[in-house]
């Protein structure tokens, strides 16, 4: 009986710690208090000038990472991970680097438009088409 009575008391005085175990993943970007906001599509706004792509959408400011989306209230808050699926999709869209160190009135950069501006690039031609 004493046996069974030791492992038990031990799993009964760790069960609590163990249930409030959970896994937090967070980044602190360091914006500005008031960072300077761009409309880039209607209700969609970009920090200015800003290292990373920052986007404003929802109430919520959004950074991508390699490892997934992240989203604070403030731009001094930190930002916390979020599942891809609560992403608005117009900022999910954008091409990643598209808004890095972008400035108001620059054209949107990213993989899909350097393609567009690559030598002998014309509108007009259909793609695998000769120039």
């Amino acid at each position: 009986m004493k046996r069974f009575l030791l492992p038990l008391a031990c799993v009964l005085a760790l069960w609590p710690s163990a249930a409030q175990a959970g896994v937090s993943l967070h980044i602190d970007i360091g914006l500005p208090a008031a960072p300077p906001l761009v409309e880039v599509q209607p209700g969609i706004q970009v920090v200015e000038g800003f290292p990373e792509e920052v986007f404003f959408s929802g109430g919520w400011y959004w950074c991508r990472r390699p490892d997934g989306w992240f989203r604070a209230r403030s731009p001094r808050a930190r930002f916390d991970w979020v599942d891809r699926r609560f992403v608005p999709g117009g900022v999910a869209r954008f091409p990643v680097g598209g808004y890095r160190n972008w400035h108001r009135g620059e054209p949107m950069r990213g993989p899909e438009r350097r393609m567009e501006r690559g030598p002998g690039f014309r509108r007009d031609r259909r793609p695998g088409e000769r120039p």
